[in-house]
């Protein structure tokens, strides 16, 4: 009874020496209160597998990087099958372990230094024309449009989901982006390609695209369907997620006439990804008629 009214007693008042109290202290920070609700809530969960396992150490600990990354490596090794979750694990203790650089309590983060798992930029990764078609083929009609409009815009899905027909200009899409915590504004040109999609849309809600049941999609409920879709066009061993459909749109701006930069700015990329896209996928003709507009544009 003893050990277990100590043990409650230090969850009331935390060992500040401890890594525990780093990590409680980073959870009532104004940073983490920043940060969007989807990642607050996969971040917490993190938050809680690294206060377990290395809750009860010394702060101290972790201003000694060559006694202590071995440790964070072990951790990080038990998501080794998926590098991915392995690195996303490692980018929260990261965060925590700069929190408590900010803090005073050690002078350098020891995350700083571990080589990444998984590396792969999908920024060259686009859905085709085939790839489309072959998904339309046994798709809903509610998936074909979010397909359509995503591949038309450079959106995320997160944005996607929740546009609204009040966001369609007489001549732009405005509405702020959640990645950026709506402090930036996306402005997609109503090209005429884009009008069309918007065209084929039936005005069923607020937002633009709906589910089946004419409301509007949950995240998990989209999710869901496009990967059933996926299975079902017999798709699931093509490494293509819904998100690379921003590659698709980066080609279809340029063939509209938007400039490298212009792209760029829109998806929030480096010019450079932008520039191997086009290079890899706008065919020879389609690109020098866009140059063609352009100049004809200047002149």
């Amino acid at each position: 009874m003893q050990s277990y009214n100590e043990a409650i007693e230090q969850r009331r008042t935390p060992d500040k020496n401890r890594f525990r109290f780093i990590v409680a202290d980073y959870k009532g920070s104004a940073d983490y209160k920043k940060l969007a609700d989807s990642t607050r809530d996969q971040w917490g969960k993190w938050l809680d597998r690294i206060a377990e396992y290395f809750g009860g150490l010394r702060t101290a600990q972790f201003d000694r990087p060559e006694k202590i990354r071995p440790v964070i490596r072990r951790w990080r090794a038990k998501w080794a099958e998926t590098p991915r979750t392995a690195d996303y694990a490692l980018q929260v203790l990261s965060r925590v372990c700069a929190h408590a650089v900010e803090l005073g309590k050690i002078a350098g983060n020891p995350c700083e230094g571990i080589k990444h798992l998984y590396s792969n930029d999908r920024s060259e990764i686009i859905w085709t024309d085939a790839d489309i078609a072959q998904l339309k083929t046994s798709c809903s009609i509610e998936i074909a449009h979010a397909v359509d409009l995503a591949g038309h815009t450079g959106l995320r899905l997160g944005d996607l989901l929740r546009l609204s027909w009040s966001h369609v200009g007489a001549e732009a899409i405005v509405l702020t982006t959640g990645k950026s915590r709506h402090r930036r504004e996306a402005i997609i040109p109503l090209y005429g390609p884009l009008r069309e999609v918007l065209a084929r849309i039936p005005k069923r809600a607020t937002t633009i695209l709906t589910s089946s049941k004419r409301r509007p999609w949950t995240a998990d409920g989209f999710g869901s369907s496009f990967n059933k879709a996926k299975m079902d066009a017999g798709m699931s061993d093509q490494d293509l997620h819904f998100n690379d459909l921003r590659g698709t749109a980066a080609t279809k701006f340029y063939i509209a006439g938007l400039s490298m930069r212009q792209i760029a700015e829109m998806l929030a990329w480096q010019e450079e990804s932008v520039e191997k896209i086009i290079r890899r996928y706008v065919g020879r003709s389609a690109a020098i008629k866009a140059l063609i507009r352009k100049l004809e544009a200047r002149e």
